[in-house]
């Protein structure tokens, strides 16, 4: 590491005195009373909001910095008065904050043509609604040429700010962007900085960096051929990209410190079949295995032809505890992708969203986080129904009933979404411009993702039904709603029989994994042939994001003796209690499924003791651990290094752990700023050793 990143981690990461500039908290309806007094329609009060925005952050350069800008504003202002957005909450269906989110813009629409070209462009194409009579088009265009103006304006005053501060590079660099497209590797990296660091002054949140080392290689790769740019250097400035990555991301909006949505795909396959990665793919990595920040998350694209020199490159990364690479197979993606209606070239071009969700930079609008469905919930539901079976097959027929019913009352839930304008997103998503239309009202792939929480839950309790109510014969099935409702009271003997003795998913037993395909399969059922009221398609996953916590809270005991209110497994993992032989029975059991049927997103979660990565030679078995997932057709895995006594005390002693990073459910955080739910959830988990 050079004496400058360092000197920039202690300033930023470290000891934080950049938040000396930060401005105090403004009231969030401010500019909202003024634009409902005016009548105001939604499109210009987000051009203005983010006017105002720009113009109230105050511009600090450093004289030594040569990527910049700092937030100095800490909440963005709604456009909506709190009565004004009941109304439309009556007559329309929000997702999270009703801001267009959790997708990945196509960068290279803006950084390689610049605001100048770009406004060339819409200017030409206002000519041609002009000329049709298409006045939406022509106002929405003229808004984004409002927004042009904007960014110049913000560029040209960080310009005149570094010249003040000495800063001759900066001013430099900011005389030319974001106006001409980047002449240089440094630049290319200001300009993606003051694109997503406008994209959330514009309140659209959770847009990661997507395909990181293919958009930009170009301006890599010519530096180096010229000579003007060495691999050390280079180095230098990916890793000052990444901790402006961190300067600001507690500003973000999230569940938590650390779901922000930073995320970047190195990697992947091209559709001929070659790989994709590249040097620049592999600076990204040593950048992160230096600087040990939980930003950018960094998610690699495997294959069965992936080498296993790059599983063993992740897996050294992994050891630093960050939680991350999280790994994504494209043998079983691109497939999914492809099923769902995704042109191959798209399918190969895929990202993540904000944590693991599957999506197509510049053409996807898709919701991959719109609701979850309880696999656990199902179970109740059935035995509740005890009534109605009397046969392990008749029960099994409830609860893929019970799986539909859920499944039609999400899709209901989902008809007419109202999101915010986000026209300077729009600048960076295919057809906008030309069709003179806001991303939000829709892109070339309006698909809907609902995760599927619990099961492994789900799937031990119906393992156990069988061995003890019709097998074995030990329970009844009205013995067994009672043992539920009274959430295991006066029965310890049924209740660690069932926890801790009946059959678990993750134990590579074909009975019981057969279960997971069947649910997984009825999930996937009961999703296909349904359009949402924008023409996508329905996509089912694995994964949980917060609802393996949400669930839990409001979900009765269930047969496999976790009692009422015990938290679900997170993503794709076996239970918390579940006694597994060890994690490469978890793999074959979790690979087993149809999961190109299911792939939303949802990683196969797995929790490695520390000790594990003790050793070159235990590295490398870790690697060939995730390459076994992979290659057996799993389609995600995340690991944790973790150590259960270090996470206790770091609970218990939080000033001696300021920097202890865990992965939580698609993303990384400091374990000492989540909240106890997450924190206990986290200890829970099982350790694994190799």
């Amino acid at each position: 590491m050079t004496e400058h990143i360092q000197k920039m981690l202690d300033y930023f990461i470290v000891r934080k005195e950049h938040h000396r500039f930060r401005q105090a908290r403004t009231e969030p309806y401010v500019l909202a009373e003024g634009y409902a007094a005016r009548g105001l329609g939604d499109l210009e009060r987000t051009v203005d909001r983010f006017r105002r925005v720009m113009e109230q952050e105050k511009p600090i350069v450093f004289s030594d910095e040569r990527i910049v800008l700092l937030r100095t504003i800490t909440r963005i202002p709604e456009i909506f008065t709190p009565r004004e957005f009941e109304v439309i909450k009556k007559n329309h269906a929000i997702h999270e904050q009703g801001k267009v989110s959790n997708i990945n813009p196509r960068y290279s629409l803006l950084l390689n043509t610049g605001t100048r070209q770009k406004r060339q462009e819409l200017t030409e194409r206002m000519v041609w609604f002009e000329k049709s009579g298409n006045t939406e088009g022509l106002r929405f265009n003229r808004a984004l040429i409002d927004v042009l103006d904007i960014l110049e304006g913000f560029a040209e005053r960080y310009r005149q700010e570094a010249v003040r501060a000495g800063n001759v590079r900066a001013g430099e660099v900011l005389s030319r962007i974001p106006r001409e497209k980047p002449a240089s590797f440094l630049e290319a990296l200001q300009f993606l900085r003051f694109i997503h660091y406008c994209l959330w002054c514009n309140f659209n949140y959770h847009n990661t960096f997507g395909r990181f080392d293919q958009y930009l290689y170009p301006y890599y790769k010519e530096d180096i051929d010229r000579g003007v740019l060495t691999r050390e250097d280079a180095l230098e400035l990916v890793e000052e990209f990444f901790i402006s990555c961190n300067r600001d991301s507690d500003l973000y909006p999230g569940i938590q410190q650390g779901d922000n949505g930073q995320s970047m795909v190195l990697g992947g396959l091209n559709p001929d079949g070659s790989d994709s990665y590249n040097d620049l793919s592999e600076l990204c990595l040593e950048a992160s295995l230096e600087l040990r920040l939980i930003d950018p998350k960094i998610n690699l694209r495997v294959s069965k032809n992936t080498p296993i020199e790059r599983y063993h490159k992740g897996s050294i990364l992994t050891k630093q505890g960050l939680g991350f690479p999280q790994y994504a197979n494209d043998d079983i993606v691109v497939e999914a992708l492809k099923r769902w209606g995704y042109a191959e070239q798209d399918a190969y071009n895929y990202v993540v969203a904000a944590c693991w969700e599957f999506i197509v930079p510049g053409a996807g609008m898709d919701i991959v986080n719109i609701n979850g469905l309880s696999f656990a919930g199902t179970i109740v539901a059935a035995i509740d129904r005890h009534e109605e079976w009397n046969t392990f097959e008749e029960l099994m027929g409830i609860v893929r009933e019970e799986i539909n019913i859920r499944a039609e009352k999400i899709i209901d839930s989902t008809r007419n979404i109202y999101m915010e304008p986000a026209p300077f997103l729009s600048l960076m998503m295919d057809g906008c411009v030309e069709k003179g239309m806001d991303i939000s009202l829709g892109g070339t792939y309006n698909n809907y993702g609902i995760h599927g929480t619990g099961l492994s839950t789900a799937v031990d309790s119906l393992a156990a039904i069988r061995r003890y109510v019709f097998e074995d014969q030990r329970i009844s099935k009205e013995e067994l709603k009672e043992l539920l409702r009274t959430n295991y009271e006066g029965r310890e003997d049924l209740y660690t029989l069932l926890r801790y003795e009946a059959p678990k998913m993750g134990n590579d037993d074909d009975e019981v994994d057969t279960l997971a395909d069947t649910l997984l399969g009825w999930f996937a059922d009961a999703l296909q042939g349904h359009r949402n009221d924008r023409g996508g398609v329905f996509r089912a996953g694995t994964g949980s994001a917060m609802y393996y916590i949400w669930h839990a809270k409001d979900e009765e005991a269930t047969p496999d003796g976790r009692r009422r209110g015990e938290a679900l497994a997170c993503n794709y993992s076996p239970s918390l209690f579940s006694r597994c032989k060890g994690p490469v029975s978890i793999i074959k059991s979790f690979a087993k499924p149809n999961l190109v049927r299911v792939a939303n997103g949802g990683p196969l979660t797995i929790e490695l003791h520390d000790s594990v990565f003790r050793s070159d030679d235990s590295i490398r078995k870790v690697a060939l651990f995730v390459k076994s997932f992979m290659d057996m057709g799993g389609h995600q895995m995340q690991i944790n290094a973790v150590n259960r006594d270090k996470l206790k005390d770091a609970r218990e002693h939080p000033e001696n752990y300021r920097n202890l990073i865990v992965r939580v459910w698609g993303w990384s955080g400091y374990f000492v700023e989540l909240d106890e739910v997450y924190q206990n959830h986290i200890i829970e988990r099982m350790e694994l050793n190799i």
